[in-house]
């Protein structure tokens, strides 16, 4: 099987697999690194690279013209958050995207949310999405 066949099996299979449901999920760095190991070592496997060889992971990304699958899944996210916006107030996603709990939070740090993450996104960019969707 040629490189070319190999790939297009990785982008329907392996990346699929690996995205399920990403449009909702808050990555931390850790779990951020567990993907791009697990597409780096699908991408070796698809051109006969061991870790003995040595290859960077960016030589190899070139070598199969594939983008991290983290960029991939904000990319993702993003759409999704927009796709949000354009519903109507009465469907439930836009409904739990404008949810605002009422009382107080625990103490301590507070967990990172969806809401949150896109917003430390776009502050590099400029651009300041609006969850709340007004």
């Amino acid at each position: 099987m040629n490189k070319e066949t190999k790939l297009r099996i990785h982008n329907i299979t392996a990346k699929a697999a690996l995205k399920f449901g990403s449009e909702v999920w808050v990555l931390k760095r850790r779990e951020e690194q567990l993907l791009e190991a697990a597409q780096m070592k699908v991408l070796r496997h698809l051109l006969g690279i061991t870790k003995l060889d040595k290859e960077k992971n960016q030589c190899i990304r070139q070598k199969t013209g594939a983008q991290k699958i983290v960029k991939e899944i904000k990319q993702y996210q993003k759409k999704w958050l927009q796709h949000v916006q354009r519903m109507d107030t009465n469907r439930l996603p836009k409904q739990a995207l404008q949810y605002k709990p009422k009382g107080r939070r625990n103490i301590g740090r507070s967990r990172k949310r969806w809401r949150d993450q896109l917003h430390l996104e776009d502050q590099g960019t400029g651009n300041t999405p609006n969850p709340s969707g007004t």
